[in-house]
């Protein structure tokens, strides 16, 4: 007599289901009329789209948030934020380990798979250090924040900045103080400065946080001499990082200098910062402290190229990632140099890692084509602007160009579903459909030459 298989989940489609119980959790409580400012019910497409925004870290939003929700309703968007900034395997963690339930090896597996680490060691630890950074992090932001919005807003002003601290951190670009986002503050330098550090922060990643604190922390090292003690992963996803933000804001500036709609009026200095700001908040943070729709040809396509980028791994921010980007490219430059592996900092990079970086990228590509074609088939809107949309919603960025309030219902469903897809991330959604993890057969095919390029 046959033995009926045991149904189980996958690790990876545990983290995909966490997701989309939060995310259908939190659109419940969104629909209740005590979410609501007016206390009427918003339409529950609109929850939805909301929830999924939040949890998913995104920040497009069909309904202004500073007049749409009530205090309930915004302490659900913050819980929301948070939840998704560190991960649903993060907070479930660490809530066992406050319990003081030990790590089973499913739950060792759990985190392994979210975090996308290579070793089962210390896991419990990484958490506990995870939660514990990001508190401090939030905290010295929310109060950073408090210099300005207090005077601004008086006691609400509190609130506004923990709110922002941690939608900052987390990558969401969701605030409950304006309509326009940042761009009343754009030329305020404390906004500008605490907000690009805590998205570049959250953006970093947190194994790059602990490898930078250890390197700082050895009295042996010199100059120098400490980084090159950093790990191949961190020089990479530190070296990236800087190029990216200003080589964009290069570009931004020098296509908005003259533009009278966005920098074009201001002074040197403040389009110095806003060009910087415009990088770094394409790095999936997605304030605006200018809005997008009077950007230039030249600088929206800069911002779409990073937004499709993203940050680094194990962090806050979505996109590609950085260190993707930079094995794309470095397997590129050595397959043109005609060598036989690929190197960067004067190590080799495992093949699993060239795989991968074209699995994810591939992923993210095929996601972006068909929401795109599908969004320009329900909405008759600029092909500039539906591909701004769909880019921010693949990478979670949340810049929009003044489309996402005036998408139909199908239109919302098609953005709210790309952003799923996006923060789950487009690798482990690939993973998730292969059920059967078989082993590699010993038998292989016969290899024949084709013609590429």
């Amino acid at each position: 007599m046959k033995r009926k298989k045991r149904f189980s989940l996958s690790t990876t489609h545990i983290i995909l289901l966490s997701f989309l119980l939060a995310i259908m959790l939190g659109s419940l409580l969104l629909w209740l009329p005590i979410s609501a400012a007016d206390g009427q019910s918003v339409p529950y497409v609109d929850a939805l789209f909301t929830a999924t925004t939040a949890t998913c870290v995104t920040g497009l939003v069909t309904l202004p948030t500073v007049t749409t929700w009530s205090v309930f309703g915004q302490i659900v968007l913050l819980l929301l934020i948070q939840i998704g900034g560190l991960g649903i395997i993060t907070v479930m963690t660490g809530v066992m380990l406050a319990l003081r339930r030990e790590m089973g090896l499913g739950d060792r597996l759990l985190i392994q798979d979210a975090f996308n680490l290579n070793t089962l060691a210390g896991l419990g630890a990484f958490i506990k250090r995870v939660i514990l950074g990001t508190l401090i992090v939030e905290l010295a932001g929310a109060l950073a924040y408090m210099t300005v919005f207090v005077p601004d807003f008086g006691a609400r002003g509190i609130w506004i900045s923990v709110f922002n601290s941690v939608s900052a951190f987390c990558n969401a670009g969701i605030d409950i103080f304006a309509q326009d986002s940042l761009c009343s503050y754009a030329t305020n330098p404390v906004v500008n400065l605490v907000t690009s550090l805590l998205i570049v922060l959250g953006g970093l990643g947190y194994i790059v946080w602990w490898d930078v604190i250890r390197v700082l922390g050895d009295k042996e090292a010199r100059g120098r001499g400490r980084l090159r003690r950093l790990t191949l992963h961190s020089k990479i996803a530190l070296a990236s990082t800087a190029v990216f933000i200003l080589g964009g804001a290069v570009l931004i500036f020098l296509f908005e200098y003259d533009n009278p709609l966005t920098i074009g009026n201001m002074s040197l200095f403040d389009k110095i910062q806003v060009s910087l700001f415009q990088s770094i908040t394409t790095r999936t943070a997605g304030f605006a402290s200018v809005p997008q729709q009077n950007l230039t040809s030249g600088a929206s396509v800069v911002s779409l190229l990073l937004m499709f980028i993203g940050g680094s791994p194990v962090g806050t921010a979505g996109g590609v990632k950085t260190v993707t980007m930079v094995v794309l490219i470095a397997s590129a430059i050595s397959t043109v140099k005609n060598k036989n592996e690929v190197s960067l900092f004067h190590r080799t990079l495992p093949e699993t890692a060239i795989r991968k970086a074209v699995a994810v990228t591939g992923t993210s590509f095929a996601i972006l084509l068909i929401s795109t074609l599908l969004l320009s088939f329900v909405t008759p809107a600029d092909t500039l602007d539906v591909l701004y949309e769909t880019v921010s919603a693949t990478a979670t960025v949340g810049l929009s160009r003044d489309l996402t309030s005036s998408l139909n219902v199908w239109g919302k469903i098609i953005v709210l579903a790309t952003m799923y897809l996006g923060r789950v991330g487009p690798i482990s959604l690939a993973f998730a459909f292969n059920v059967k993890h078989q082993v590699q057969n010993i038998v292989k095919n016969p290899v024949e030459e084709i013609s590429v390029g």
